[in-house]
């Protein structure tokens, strides 16, 4: 199976559904954000400290699988070059749509967050990736990848899942509350999906997740040269059927540095 084109598909979908990562901002976000007063978030509520990505204006911009007319436009309105890479044609739609509607310009590219050869060497001042890597089989390219395209001094900030999320039988626990370990980790749908559970998702068209330890998700940022300077924990109020969600915090997002002069690991 493809597991990139599945995912395209799922995602154009998931506009068509609403998923909240689809749905653009208001000229609200943008006024504010042209007055300095912006907010992104990488994971479902915590805002991005200002301090992580500052002295926009100017700045060379990579949201990275980071399109649904969000992050993009709003940086772009804080006075950042901005390039938008997304997997979702639909979602590209978004943020070009944002940009039309409000003046904006925004760059959008079509393409595998865990491939960014259409882009040279230390092209960027800052990356921005939300909640995605969760998509891919393996985010150990991702942050290879960022750290090639980043200059060096740049920063990437990123949020992902916390991989304990997928130890459990979730549909349990939404229905009954129980609390059952059920997979092993780290955890992939089609790896530990039933041929029926694959089936339907096929032909739901719901896109299939990955999570990743913490040794890649951390470690990996690392192990590519980055230095992780900024973290924080961040709860889901949409998993309220969850109990997991009552006791911690099942997101995450880093600030990571390329260190000047910095060789890091070479791109594979």
């Amino acid at each position: 199976m493809n597991i990139l084109e599945h995912n395209r598909r799922a995602w154009d979908r998931e506009v068509e559904r609403g998923n909240p990562w689809t749905v653009p901002v208001g000229p609200e976000a943008i006024q504010a954000a042209r007055r300095g007063e912006w907010v992104i978030v990488l994971t479902p509520t915590k805002p991005v400290p200002h301090e992580w990505l500052p002295d926009l204006p100017g700045k060379r911009l990579l949201c990275l699988a980071s399109g649904g007319g969000q992050q993009g436009p709003v940086l772009a309105a804080a006075g950042a070059q901005v390039t938008v890479l997304d997997n979702s044609p639909k979602q590209l739609e978004s943020d070009r749509m944002v940009a039309e509607r409000e003046g904006l310009e925004i760059t959008t590219v079509q393409g595998d967050m865990a491939d960014l050869c259409m882009f040279s060497d230390e092209s960027f001042d800052y990356i921005v990736h939300p909640v995605s890597n969760t998509f891919t089989p393996d985010v150990r390219p991702v942050w290879r990848e960022a750290f090639r395209v980043l200059r060096q001094g740049g920063v990437m900030v990123a949020g992902f899942t916390n991989p304990v999320l997928y130890l459990f039988d979730l549909p349990l626990m939404e229905r009954t509350g129980e609390v059952k370990v059920k997979y092993t980790l780290p955890y992939s749908d089609v790896e530990q999906f039933s041929e029926e559970e694959m089936r339907r998702y096929v032909e739901e068209g719901e896109p299939f997740e990955f999570s990743h330890t913490l040794e890649t998700q951390i470690g990996g940022q690392i192990a590519a040269g980055f230095a992780i300077t900024g973290f924080f924990e961040d709860i889901d109020p949409d998993l309220d059927g969850n109990p997991l969600s009552k006791y911690m915090s099942l997101f995450i997002a880093t600030r990571a540095v390329k260190p000047i002069n910095a060789a890091g690991d070479k791109p594979r």
